[in-house]
């Protein structure tokens, strides 16, 4: 009998003996990773449903291109990042978005993006008709552009999420103090219409359509593998696998997530540079959602509760090894909550004035101190973790 088991059984004595009808009873001895599964799977297909929303505002504005659909695709973009934001927590956990299978993150949230390899930019004041959409030669179509994904470069990103959001709002050129996002024109996609030197407008329609709708190929391959429906996908063999080092793996994903990824690549770097390029969602200035909705997701997972799925959650294993940890991160947990919400917005103005670069170190080192208390619930637990970001 391995150590989740024993620690399992403890839960459902506990729980069988009061009347918290949020927890699930127990009837396995896998029910805490069962309700990791759905949670998954859950939230994965929320944002499979907001992608295939996304497409159709896209392709609404592509056919007619005025400010109207332009802001209605803008604003689906958006909403689209909402339920999106919360999955990035179930990264470097070995499953399906980012080391299982087809593994499509790269192709989903890659960052940050050259916007030279995709349009055309401007390069203070000066037009300069560069990338795929401007050589006069790439086929504008969905293969073509995922071949060409991170080719020849990590900055050299295609498709996802971002190069949506590019190609909708354009760069950033405006001074942070400025409180603004990227202000590309809807005539951009208007044939012939395009301001000054700017053209090919048709393929940048076309770009735009192809690249949505492999957004919604790839969430599909995530949501296929954690269909319970399906016994031959990632969740059959994930509810096959040994507890105790999936459990393993899953406080070490979030560790790492808290403490390397969110922390460290998407605040610290931006901290440190002050430099907007190096924020996540650079050109919608939307960062300060991003680093919400990814803390929120750590919370998901710790605590077993997505929207209408809740059950066994980490707190409850950790609770059992060690009250005093779980205690301490639960409190981390609600202040990462309140020091996200008072940073400043947008982000490329909270990391560039000094009136406001305290709220950004605080909550990343608030994350950071999150994945260092991960690391001591795992060894409550009897596992040894890093919260560092793998090489």
């Amino acid at each position: 009998m391995n150590k989740l088991h024993l620690l399992l059984i403890a839960i459902i004595f506990t729980f069988s003996s009061c009347d918290d009808e949020t927890i699930s009873p127990l009837g396995e001895s896998g029910a805490f990773l069962t309700n990791y599964a759905n949670m998954a799977h859950a939230n994965y297909y929320d944002a499979l449903e907001d992608a295939k929303a996304l497409k159709t505002a896209i392709d609404a504005f592509v056919t007619d291109p005025t400010s109207s659909t332009h802001q209605a695709a803008k604003d689906a973009w958006l909403t689209a990042r909402e339920s999106y934001g919360t999955t990035e927590a179930f990264r470097f956990a070995g499953g399906p978005i980012d080391e299982y299978g087809e593994a499509p993150e790269g192709a989903l949230n890659a960052w940050p993006l050259d916007e030279a390899y995709v349009d055309y930019i401007d390069n203070n004041g000066n037009i300069e008709n560069t990338g795929i959409i401007n050589d006069g030669i790439t086929t504008i179509d969905a293969a073509t552009l995922e071949s060409l994904n991170e080719q020849g470069g990590e900055a050299n990103i295609s498709i996802g999420y971002h190069a949506i959001e590019f190609l909708l709002w354009g760069q950033d050129n405006t001074d942070p103090s400025a409180e603004l996002a990227g202000q590309r024109s809807h005539t951009d996609f208007i044939d012939g219409q395009g301001s000054g030197v700017i053209s090919n407008e048709i393929e940048r329609g076309n770009y735009l359509k192809a690249v949505v709708g492999l957004l919604i190929d790839h969430l599909q391959y995530v949501v296929d593998e954690w269909d319970a429906t399906n016994t031959n996908n990632y969740r059959a063999a994930f509810l096959a696998g040994d507890a105790d080092d999936l459990v393993k793996a899953i406080i070490q994903s979030i560790a790492i997530f808290s403490k390397g990824e969110l922390a460290g690549e998407r605040m610290i770097v931006a901290y440190t540079n002050k430099d907007q390029e190096d924020e996540h969602s650079c050109f919608s200035d939307n960062t300060h959602r991003d680093i919400i909705l990814n803390a929120q997701g750590v919370n998901n997972i710790y605590n077993g509760r997505y929207g209408t799925v809740a059950g066994i959650g980490l707190a409850d294993l950790v609770a059992l090894a060690n009250e005093s940890i779980n205690t301490e991160i639960l409190n981390l947990l609600n202040q990462i909550k309140t020091d996200n919400a008072l940073i400043h917005v947008p982000f490329d103005h909270a990391i560039s004035n000094d009136s406001y670069r305290p709220q950004v170190l605080t909550a990343a080192n608030n994350l950071k101190d999150l994945g260092d208390k991960l690391v001591e619930a795992a060894n409550a637990l009897g596992f040894t973790v890093s919260a560092e970001l793998p090489e």
